[in-house]
């Protein structure tokens, strides 16, 4: 695991610790999102198995070493701390909630509990990779609720912000409930289906389209799918019926999707093929998916890729993870903000779900009737136990949203949202905190 892949500053604040004899401090720091983005009522938690893989195999190898002992800020840096990164792992606990799981603005997704330093430094990467795969997730289950019940499957890797983001997106919309990914890399990485038609070249680069669509069903047999748009759409789909079984089905990719997909089911089931798929591409999101649905389009498969694997309407989010207690020679210290906008809570928390809302508490509390979702995934730098695989995170995701409220799994926003109360004890924290540091501050 690169250990560079980090704000410099997450390092120079690691010298600093080291320096001020802070190594043995213990930290908490909570990972969530202050408010939720336009239009999202709820977020898919995701990301998590990537987390735990940076946590576990986190190390600084001897060129990193020496290329921070190059830079200038390191200059007045005791080669001491460079000993310690050569030695560096991370030693701490990582509580989270599973993955698919639905939370809400100011509920952690993870805490880690760790050395000051080892609890520090994996800040960006955490806020990188849970943030963005939360995105895509949430992003997916506003398709998947708008498709009504048909397939979704995720095209984007190629109007993803880097290849490796396309990979990341299509295990992320797995989990938010997309019936699989384009993206092969995906598919082999995490057990996830794969899915692919083909292009409009294909079919230009044969002097037919009857050719090109012959050649490929000669390829591709019973998955074979048209792309029957390049010229026009509705003698493709009569050419398809013409060359006989075996076939999937056919994919538009643009145009108007209603009045094409209605005039191709006609062509289809006037050949014989009722049983044959239509699949719709072509700069896809919820609304417009929610149109055809609403409208009565005979599309089977839709597949959405820019504005899912970027979750373009909602590219950020605003996640933030912030210190909340340190722990000195067995001592607790709670951490807290208190500006406008920006104030944040003390203490380790726990998210406790009831059938009816969620009520955040400190981490020692228990509230029976509800479920802890917070859960040990890390303890003492092992792995408690294997961590569910992208299917399972995906079950868990239709159960968990499913119990949701109707309301909520609206694609705008509602009033009033799920509720997130606090409880008297974390009430009661704050409270005395934020007096602390007030007579601090006179």
């Amino acid at each position: 695991m690169n250990a560079l892949l980090t704000d410099l500053y997450q390092l120079t604040m690691a010298a600093g610790y080291w320096q001020a004899g802070k190594c043995g401090e213990v930290a908490a720091f909570e990972l969530f999102v202050r408010r939720l983005p336009a239009n999202r009522n709820f977020l898919v938690a995701a990301g998590l198995e990537q987390a735990v893989d940076y946590l576990l195999n986190l190390r600084f190898e001897p060129e990193e070493i020496g290329f921070l002992r190059s830079l200038p800020q390191f200059a007045n840096v005791e080669a001491g701390f460079f000993d310690y990164l050569r030695e560096f792992r991370f030693t701490g606990d990582l509580f989270a909630a599973a993955e698919g799981t639905p939370l809400f603005a100011g509920e952690p997704i993870l805490l880690v509990r760790a050395p000051l330093i080892e609890a520090q430094i994996p800040e960006t990467y955490l806020l990188a990779q849970v943030g963005f795969q939360t995105l895509v997730a949430t992003k997916a289950a506003r398709i998947v609720e708008a498709s009504g019940g048909r397939a979704v499957v995720e095209f984007g890797t190629r109007r993803a912000h880097t290849p490796q983001a396309g990979v990341f997106a299509g295990r992320a919309a797995f989990i938010g409930g997309c019936a699989g990914t384009s993206n092969v890399l995906t598919g082999m990485k995490f057990g996830i289906p794969v899915f692919g038609t083909s292009a409009h070249a294909w079919v230009q680069s044969f002097p037919s389209e009857t050719e090109a669509f012959r050649r490929l069903q000669a390829l591709l047999g019973p998955a074979t799918t048209y792309l029957i748009d390049t010229y026009n759409t509705l003698d493709g789909a009569r050419r398809a019926v013409a060359l006989g079984r075996p076939f999937w089905g056919v994919r538009l990719d643009y145009g108007n999707l209603m009045e094409l997909s209605r005039a191709v089911r006609s062509i289809l089931d006037e050949g014989g093929f009722h049983d044959a798929k239509i699949m719709a591409t072509g700069d896809l999101n919820e609304y417009k998916i929610l149109e055809l649905v609403a409208g009565g389009a005979p599309i089977d498969v839709f597949g959405v890729g820019t504005e899912l694997a970027t979750s373009s309407d909602a590219p950020s989010h605003g996640a933030v993870y912030k210190l909340v207690q340190l722990e000195t020679g067995g001592e607790k210290r709670y951490t807290a903000k208190y500006s406008e906008d920006k104030s944040t809570l003390p203490g380790a928390k726990q998210i406790f779900r009831f059938p009816d809302r969620d009520l955040l508490a400190c981490s020692w509390e228990c509230h029976m009737g509800a479920e802890a979702l917070l859960r040990p995934v890390i303890i003492g730098g092992q792995l408690v136990a294997p961590l569910p695989g992208a299917t399972e995170a995906r079950e868990h995701a239709r159960a968990a949203i499913g119990r949701l409220p109707r309301k909520l799994k609206s694609l705008f926003e509602v009033e009033p949202p799920w509720p997130v109360g606090r409880s008297v004890a974390l009430e009661q924290l704050s409270a005395e905190v934020r007096r602390n540091e007030m007579e601090v501050a006179r």
